[in-house]
This record gives structure tokens, sequence and C-alpha cells, in this order.
């Protein structure tokens, strides 16, 4: 996995991130408009937290969490200047704290794809130390359509399926895309977007 002072790295003054295009991704603000971002919302791998304040936009009471402490520090300055009361923590998501963490439906945009398999067995069971029975997660993560080269671990349906077997339900996974800043060797990357329900 990589460490946390890489990804502060990625956040670094003046550099830009493929992943964060200073907006939701169309994905998230499609889910918000249905009025699936409510209640306690979670947003796992928050980066610079735009899902997040999407969600405490439309009424959410939104907490965001990521590794990297100089991506919560942008986070918490934009719910600043948006005048939007999202929570933003530094905190390891593979390790989550039910105590200090109540959340009825779960974000994650991008960060899935970033684990080994070891890693990825360890933050599906933090999730699930947070997510109660009958809450969801929407994951959005890098699909096997999109070609070897540039980007991360491309992942498969059947993947997300076996990662989530024991105490979820995957209730659908749909095709879709990840914007990405302009610039790079590609403008956009195809993506699996799964709804995820707690059992």
């Amino acid at each position: 996995m990589t460490t946390r002072s890489s990804w502060d790295d990625a956040y670094a003054e003046g550099m830009r991130s493929p992943w964060d295009i200073g907006r939701p991704q169309p994905a998230f603000t499609r889910l918000a408009d249905r009025g699936l971002l409510s209640g306690h919302v979670l947003d796992a791998g928050c980066g610079t937290g735009e899902q997040a304040l999407l969600a405490a936009s439309r009424g959410a009471n939104a907490t965001g969490v990521d590794g990297s402490p100089r991506a919560i520090g942008l986070a918490r300055a934009k719910a600043a200047a948006r005048n939007l009361a999202a929570r933003f923590e530094v905190a390891d998501v593979r390790t989550l704290d039910p105590a200090g963490i109540a959340a009825d439906t779960v974000i994650d945009c991008g960060l899935f794809h970033v684990f080994g398999d070891q890693d990825r067995a360890r933050y599906v069971a933090s999730l699930a130390s947070v997510l109660p029975p009958g809450g969801t997660c929407y994951l959005m993560c890098f699909s096997d359509r999109e070609p070897a080269g540039f980007g991360p671990r491309r992942v498969s349906q059947d993947e997300l399926r076996s990662a989530f077997r024991d105490g979820w339900d995957v209730t659908g996974i749909e095709a879709g895309v990840f914007e990405l800043n302009p610039g790079l060797p590609i403008a956009a990357a195809q993506a699996w977007l799964a709804t995820i329900r707690r059992t």
C-alpha cells in the first residue's frame, strides 16, 4: 500500500492529482440528486473532500476520512470557504474506530482499487465495523474494462463480489467513468459503480 507521506506528496502545493478534479465525480452527483447521500455519510478516502462536501450541501451529516493530513487540511479549507458543516479527520480507513464514526451510508470514490489483497480485506472489515446492517456503500473503482497502462490496479465485478461476500449484499454494479484532470494520458477512465448493502 502507498505510504501516508506519498499520499501527502500527491496533494503538494501546485500539484494536480489525477483524481482531484475540483468537483464531485458526476456519478456521485447523480446519487445525491436521487437523495441517496443522506443521513450520516462517511466518505472513506475522501481526498480533498468533494464527495463529502456534496453530501453536506444536500443536508447530510458528512464526515470525510483520509490518510493524508495535507488532503484533510485542503478539505477543511473548502468546507470553511463554502460554509458547509462537514467534518474531516485524518484516519487509516483500514482501522476505523466505530466509537468515533457513525454512518448510514459510505462513499468510496477511487479508494478500493489502491489496495492489495490483504489490505482490501482489512478495509472491507473496517467498513463493516462502522456501517450497521441496512446501511449502504456506494463504491466507484477502476474497472477491468480500462486497457492496461496508466492508472491503478483494475478491478473485475467478480473481485468486488468476492471482497464483499461475507456480511454484505452487492445489489448492483454498473459501468461508469472517472473524470480525470486534463493533460493526462487519458481524459477519463472506465469504472464500476457498485451498490453494496450491509446484511
